[in-house]
């Protein structure tokens, strides 16, 4: 029986089963295919078979490159041009391009406002992504602190204390709306007297003018009237002096004017201070 096989022990099998031996003679001729060091009874099969297995497997170089490789020319839509790019992301990312050590910095420089060199250093980089955090923050700070000192207020008393929501709604509406709208404003006049100045580096230093008022409204939790009014009223003059004397210098080019714009950024920012005072941290008791 064993001369009616042929064996083919020593063909070395990789990754297909060749064809069978053609039939020599007689019908009972029969042609057998062994496969040795095979390990794929085995789950999961070792690394050897495995690596076997991917290079018999492996896709073409080319699919590789199709599917793992943007296309050449990149996005196939086109990209905004003109006024319309300021609409886009990518537009104001270069404006977020700061780590933290820049925006401490910026803030320590902020809380010395007699320096007046603040316009220097953020020239070359301005940045929205610190004045974007500081409003943000001061807005919950704000509402939280006020909340909180109207409820001390009620309970001394022993009075019924309800909840404003609205103070974080007014709270936003007041940072976010001062710090966009009056450097716009500042930007267009500044543009009507011919004095050279930038939309960003505005809002960049009106953002970082109101980090002062976040410590304010901290230590306006002492239930003191008018400690609380010479805290707002120190945190005011402060921001109003590093942002007047940073733009100094830039405004004198239009003119006598100049005091005078000079003047009004300084009052307007006592003027937040005082809304901010009057709205967030005098509390009304009611009777009930």
């Amino acid at each position: 029986m064993m001369s009616g096989y042929t064996s083919i022990d020593n063909q070395k099998v990789s990754g297909s089963v060749p064809a069978a031996a053609p039939v020599v003679s007689g019908p009972d001729r029969i042609t057998t295919v062994r496969f040795t060091e095979s390990n794929l009874q085995t789950f999961p099969p070792s690394s050897e078979t495995h690596g076997k297995l991917s290079a018999v497997f492996r896709p073409p170089s080319d699919a590789d490159d199709t599917f793992s490789k943007p296309a050449a020319g990149g996005s196939s839509e086109p990209q905004p041009t003109g006024w319309m790019q300021s609409f886009t992301v990518s537009a104001y990312k270069p404006y977020f391009d700061v780590d933290t050590a820049d925006v401490v910095e910026r803030i320590r420089d902020s809380l010395f406002p007699f320096r007046g060199n603040f316009t220097e250093k953020t020239a070359d980089n301005p940045d929205l992504y610190g004045p974007f955090w500081i409003c943000t923050t001061l807005i919950f700070v704000a509402a939280a602190i006020g909340t909180f000192v109207s409820y001390v207020a009620h309970k001394l008393q022993k009075k019924e204390w309800d909840y404003d929501i609205n103070l974080v709604t007014w709270s936003a509406g007041l940072f976010y709306g001062y710090v966009t709208f009056v450097p716009l404003g500042l930007y267009i006049i500044l543009k009507y007297f011919s004095v050279p100045s930038g939309l960003i580096q505005l809002w960049c230093l009106y953002g970082y003018s109101l980090f002062i008022f976040i410590p304010a409204s901290c230590l306006s939790i002492v239930p003191v009237e008018i400690f609380r009014w010479v805290i707002v009223g120190v945190a005011g003059f402060m921001s109003a002096a590093f942002v007047a004397l940073n733009l100094r210098s830039h405004i004198k080019s239009a003119g006598e004017r100049w005091f005078l714009i000079v003047a009004g950024i300084f009052l307007l920012q006592l003027a937040l201070a005082v809304v901010l005072k009057l709205y967030f941290f005098t509390i009304t008791v009611g009777t009930k």
